[in-house]
């Protein structure tokens, strides 16, 4: 199935442009086996703008492109993409009280929308993504976010425990729900300035992210079935943040 050609630049200098110009990219493809200054430029651009590089075999990249596409596509993103380096400073501007939303292991893009929307709803400034190992933004995560993923900045950082790192240098504290924790969720602060980090229902989030938040947390849960879905779950707990901050 071809997507759309107004959502793929295909083509050496057509990609490379796009890069430098910061066309907001889902990712980059480039062709297995291909060496040489192309690959070396492709790497260098795409590391300093912040875009995911996937190397596909030449007979995947025929399925997506036609035309001669010179072993190198770019996916085109429906949102920008920004940093949370350079979004906390605007909430705090906005004498706000941060409240951010980071996804580790979020891969079901039905789940990413979901959770855009909730977060969006209940007040979130933004969410975080990780540059690889994440749900791709596209028609069916903004079809199930009901254009929430349009209003909700989207930050995409190369490492979550540096952006953890930073949002606690920054003085936010960061919580993660996780089916080891002791405390519940109703026993903790939702008014302070907070990092949210959900995980996949399977997984759970990851050892170096529980190690790097400042508290765990879990849902009280009374039937047998071992955990929530990750967006229901991440509903639940950003309506009692919500509840907190607002005395509903």
């Amino acid at each position: 199935m071809h997507k759309k050609e107004k959502d793929i630049i295909y083509g050496r200098h057509p990609v490379v442009d796009a890069i430098e110009a910061g066309v907001s990219l889902d990712k980059v493809i480039f062709q297995q086996g291909v060496r040489g200054p192309l690959e070396k430029e492709i790497r260098q651009l795409t590391k300093a703008a912040n875009i995911p590089l996937q190397i596909a075999p030449k007979e995947r990249m025929n399925r997506l492109v036609r035309a001669n596409h010179q072993g190198i596509i770019a996916l085109i993103a429906p949102i920008p993409f920004y940093r949370i380096m350079d979004v906390l400073p605007t909430i705090y501007e906005r004498s706000e009280t941060p409240l951010v939303v980071m996804l580790d292991g979020v891969t079901d893009v039905r789940n990413l929308g979901a959770i855009a929307r909730t977060a969006e709803v209940c007040g979130a400034h933004a969410l975080i993504v990780p540059l690889k190992g994440t749900a791709q933004i596209n028609a069916d995560a903004m079809k199930t976010s009901a254009g929430a993923l349009a209003k909700i900045p989207v930050c995409r950082e190369p490492s979550l425990v540096k952006a953890v790192d930073f949002l606690q240098q920054s003085g936010l504290s960061v919580m993660a729900s996780s089916l080891k924790a002791d405390k519940s969720i109703h026993q903790l602060d939702w008014t302070l300035p907070l990092g949210l980090i959900v995980g996949s229902e399977g997984e759970g989030i990851s050892t170096a992210m529980e190690k790097a938040a400042d508290e765990l947390f879990i849902i009280p849960q009374q039937g047998t079935t071992d955990s929530l879905n990750v967006s229901v779950a991440t509903g639940m707990i950003l309506y009692e943040c919500m509840r907190q901050r607002h005395l509903l």
